[in-house]
């Protein structure tokens, strides 16, 4: 679960080894602020998420000064085989335009349409509100109309 989801949101790169890996520090770390067990599963997501943040903001300001590429998701490595043909067409638009995205936006959005979380679920994973959530994922979506429009040129 949490590769699969720190995957999701960074793409295929070397960050995600280290991802996974630093949040699993993390939840090692602050087990004992842990509540409720039954909600590891979501907890542990919630670490996932914040970690992705942290990383992500960092290597857009890597790329902003320069000192990295911005390279594109390859849809391919991330799409089930057995995905539906207008599910796949959708998620490979996600995935083209994610680098593009603010970061906020962009784990707002993964865990909304690619994750299949509800806006409260989204919301609660990320530490922000219904309102932030709905105004990021307005952002990102924003983001995909003007791809597709692009693409239409």
């Amino acid at each position: 679960m949490v590769n699969g989801l720190a995957f999701r949101i960074m793409g295929r790169d070397g960050d995600v080894d280290d991802l996974v890996q630093d949040s699993f520090l993390e939840a090692l770390r602050n087990l004992e602020r842990l509540d409720n067990p039954q909600a590891f599963a979501s907890w542990l997501g919630s670490i996932v998420v914040r970690t992705a943040g942290k990383r992500l903001r960092k290597r857009s300001l890597l790329n902003r000064l320069g000192l990295r590429r911005a390279t594109p998701i390859d849809a391919d490595t991330v799409l089930s085989r057995d995905a539906p043909p207008d599910v796949r067409a959708d998620l490979s638009r996600i995935y083209a335009s994610l680098h593009e995205m603010h970061h906020e936006a962009r784990t707002a959005l993964v865990l909304h349409r690619v994750e299949g979380m509800s806006l409260p679920e989204a919301a609660q994973t990320m530490g922000i509100s219904l309102s932030t959530i709905k105004r990021r994922i307005q952002s990102a979506e924003r983001v995909l109309t003007t791809a597709a429009r692009e693409e239409l040129l």
